[in-house]
């Protein structure tokens, strides 16, 4: 399916790895030219030169921590004085650490709010007034199942996302007469670094092993097996695309059936 992304400029960030560097790959597949970003320069830069080679799409590479306001402003810039626009914006970040309530102080708050929330709410002010003037663009969040069916020993993930949700839904609101869509992506538990930390972080806390961690999560997902990064980059492909313009203020999960909400 071609989804006539060919003159579309993305940008995506924590794209080095895992997720963001799926959905990059996604978009540069469909001939969109991309801005990728993360913290480490070197993952990021491999990211860039096998994503261009793979797929021939022109792909710019700036080192940025989302969490940081500089940071994100030099990322923007950097895309806007290289391509003179951005029409589709994903936002991704790694997840804030496991934890219960009470073993988190007000600094792992403030960092989580500042890596989860406000990297999507900066961006999304850098990049969808441009948008809204041209009359056309896509905000695209990765967030979690954990916003339907909040998941154990995840408070900040849980608390956070969950603002996140509420931030894209009011915004989508306030953008779609400008032909511009916002969007959520919730991806369950898939092949992931991020999935294997907190396989881990579970072992710990439970006493077992991470492979005991993952076999139940296995276990509870109705297809018995964890996600494809390339399967959540699908959907968020065809977000990015013509044929989802009447698409806006949903949040879609690709979880393989483990959340067991209706909605």
């Amino acid at each position: 399916m071609n989804l006539g992304l060919s003159g579309k400029v993305a940008l995506v960030s924590g794209a080095s790895k895992g997720l963001g560097r799926a959905i990059a790959q996604a978009l540069a597949d469909e001939n969109a030219s991309l801005v990728i970003c993360s913290r480490r320069e070197t993952p990021l830069f491999a990211a860039r030169d096998a994503i261009a080679s793979s797929s021939g799409a022109e792909v710019l590479a700036v080192t940025a921590d989302v969490s940081r306001q500089t940071d994100v402003e030099n990322a923007v810039q950097a895309g806007l004085d290289h391509f003179g626009k951005v029409d589709i914006l994903v936002t991704n970040a790694g997840g804030p650490p496991s934890a219960t309530f009470e073993n988190l102080t007000p600094e792992m708050w403030d960092a989580a709010v500042q890596l989860t929330l406000m990297s999507v709410v900066r961006l999304c002010a850098a990049l969808v007034p441009g948008m809204k003037e041209r009359q056309w663009g896509r905000v695209i969040n990765v967030t979690s199942i954990a916003v339907k069916q909040p998941v154990a020993g995840l408070m900040l993930s849980n608390s956070v996302r969950s603002a996140v949700t509420g931030f894209a839904r009011t915004l989508a609101n306030e953008v779609a007469p400008f032909g511009v869509t916002v969007n959520n992506v919730l991806p369950g538990y898939t092949q992931t670094e991020r999935v294997e930390e907190l396989a881990t972080a579970a072992a710990a806390r439970d006493g077992t092993s991470a492979e005991a961690a993952r076999s139940r999560w296995e276990a509870e997902i109705p297809m018995r097996r964890l996600g494809k990064p390339e399967e959540l980059a699908a959907l968020v492909a065809f977000l990015a695309s013509d044929r989802a313009s009447y698409i806006t203020g949903s949040s879609i999960a690709v979880d393989g059936g483990w959340t067991r909400t209706l909605l």
